[in-house]
């Protein structure tokens, strides 16, 4: 297992969760990889994925705001 090493954009109550039921999240983890806090959606966009795209058993889609993506983009690295 890894570890998260930093937040990726802002904490959410910067983003207006003042209660935490709303908490879309990005971390980089010690490894390089990302964890993503966000709602399930599985269940209603697997259907939509373009024929290209599958998921593992073990995966699930994760949606998370806009303003969470963008907030973050700045400390996603380029390579």
């Amino acid at each position: 297992m890894s570890q998260i090493i930093r937040r990726l954009g802002v904490a959410p109550r910067f983003r207006g969760s003042t209660t935490g039921g709303t908490c879309p999240d990005i971390f980089e983890l010690a490894n390089g990889n990302f964890a993503v806090i966000g709602t399930d959606m599985t269940d209603s966009l697997e259907a939509d994925l373009p024929a290209d795209a599958a998921r593992a058993d073990y995966e699930r889609i994760v949606v998370i705001t806009r303003e969470t993506l963008v907030r973050a983009k700045a400390d996603i690295p380029d390579a």
